[in-house]
């Protein structure tokens, strides 16, 4: 394998076990949690990606921001006294952290919407190497700019 991707091999690998795992975790990209110019590096992101790209970081910045709050206001109100206490604490701040992952994977399929073929082709091979479920995306078909128009 290519030693170019082994960063986001390493990464995936990362991610998914700060997630829950289930039987096949989804493969995400990690925009907000990944320097930017590894998944531009990776995947070989053109100009107008990579400025979606920066812009996908600060909507997930801003969205993680507004969650963290609320975690931060869940353990300030909640007693935590009793073990029925730290359950219901429990539960109420997996609803968050199941927010945040669906933040994230709605953030990450914004990105793979704008990959081209091979580049979601490259993905793909790379969720699969890594067991991970990829999401399912019609990649985006990029007109040629090296077409010369006929006069």
């Amino acid at each position: 394998m290519n030693s170019n991707f082994h960063p986001f091999l390493v990464l995936i690998f990362v991610l998914l076990h700060s997630f829950h795992l289930s039987a096949q975790a989804d493969c995400i990209l990690g925009v907000g949690v990944v320097k930017d110019s590894v998944l531009i590096g990776v995947f070989q992101l053109n100009s107008e990606q990579s400025e979606k790209l920066a812009n996908f970081n600060a909507e997930i910045k801003y969205r993680n921001e507004i969650l963290d709050n609320k975690l931060l206001n869940i353990r300030k109100r909640h007693p935590q006294s009793t073990v029925h206490e730290l359950s219901n604490l429990a539960k109420e701040y997996n609803v968050v952290i199941d927010s945040m992952q669906l933040v994230q994977a709605l953030v990450d399929k914004k990105l793979l919407t704008l990959f081209n073929q091979k580049q979601y082709t490259l993905y793909r091979n790379l969720c699969l190497e890594a067991s991970r479920s990829p999401f399912n995306i019609v990649p985006t078909i990029y007109s040629d700019s090296t077409v010369v128009k006929k006069r």
